[in-house]
């Protein structure tokens, strides 16, 4: 069994002798149904005994040879980018960050030379992508892992941030999980994790704007498009943006189409009492939450945002340690 305290490369070595020895494939994070459940609880565990080390009094990094993060980024990103280079660095590694306007991956480039090349410089490629076609072939092309750091189909590394909060302020349940508003790619990510940890989720949405179909095949996660009914009793509330990056044409139609669909006091009075708010930020006060929500006493939107930090230091150390493999 992994030793979750052994945080030396010596003390990895030692429990894992072969973990310096390159898979033959190497393991990616695409989507949230990669991860097996017990893998999910593993990422969880360790990041909350990151995240307690970390406020403890500074340790001295010890730098490791070929522990370079090549991070391609063609999306804004506050909390993605921040998070990761903290992360890396913190591993003793450094992340190179590289936007659409330096590579243009698929335009100036193409993905698959992209691929090998970075593959022959770097341990690891986070990609934060418009595209989840681009990034599948990405990995297919790349020698070394790939993580997903957001494409218009998922965003799993936000989904273990999200489930470990829940877990900080609620336990690891089982537990009533609603998401409301748009079922995007954070919905998607989001209801296939916390379906692996046993929890049962609502999607509630607008018509046509449901998650994907994938989401529904699990049994503990169903759908509704009536708000009041999908936060009854329920031990959180989720919602996102209804106006995602590349959706700005759609502005007037979603604004009307969302309008219902905004958690205000009203909606989170009919929740359980001890309810959190989650959101994965940026946040549009007024819009899908109003700001007495969001900033209120239920509100756990920042302790998500640091957890990313906790989460993927733990998710990159597992696969470079080659315990996810």
């Amino acid at each position: 069994m992994y030793d979750l305290t052994q945080n030396t490369l010596a003390g990895q070595q030692a429990l894992f002798p072969d973990a310096s020895i390159p898979a033959a494939e190497p393991r990616h994070l695409l989507a949230s149904k990669d991860l097996e459940p017990g893998e999910i609880r593993l990422i969880l565990d360790l990041a909350k005994i990151l995240k307690r080390q970390r406020n403890r009094l500074a340790q001295p990094i010890q730098p490791v040879e070929n522990r370079i993060l090549a991070m391609i980024f063609e999306k804004q990103s506050l909390r993605t980018r921040f998070t990761f280079e903290t992360a890396i660095m913190e591993l003793g590694g450094h992340a190179i960050y590289l936007t659409k306007a330096d590579i243009d991956m698929g335009e100036r480039e193409s993905v698959y030379d992209v691929a090998n090349n970075i593959s022959r410089w770097s341990t690891m490629i986070v990609a934060r992508l418009k595209s989840h076609q681009s990034l599948v072939e990405l990995a297919k092309h790349s020698s070394v892992p790939v993580i997903n750091a957001l494409t218009d189909l998922e965003h799993p590394c936000q989904a273990l941030a999200d489930l470990m909060t829940v877990e900080e302020h609620l336990g690891a349940g089982p537990l009533n999980l609603a998401w409301i508003g748009d079922g995007n790619n954070v919905a998607n990510s989001f209801a296939v994790t916390a379906a692996k940890l046993g929890h049962e989720v609502v999607i509630c949405t607008p018509p046509g704007y449901e998650a994907v179909d994938e989401c529904y095949a699990l049994g503990s996660v169903t759908h509704c498009y009536d708000p009041a009914e999908a936060v009854s009793g329920a031990h959180a509330v989720y919602t996102d943006v209804w106006i995602s990056m590349g959706q700005e044409d759609e502005k007037q139609e979603r604004l009307k189409r969302f309008a219902k669909y905004q958690v205000n006091a009203d909606l989170m009075a009919k929740a359980d009492e001890n309810a959190v708010f989650l959101h994965c930020l940026p946040a549009r006060r007024d819009q899908e939450v109003t700001g007495e929500v969001i900033d209120g006493n239920q509100s756990v939107v920042f302790d998500q945002a640091e957890n990313r930090l906790h989460t993927q230091k733990a998710l990159m150390k597992l696969i470079l340690d080659g315990v996810l493999n």
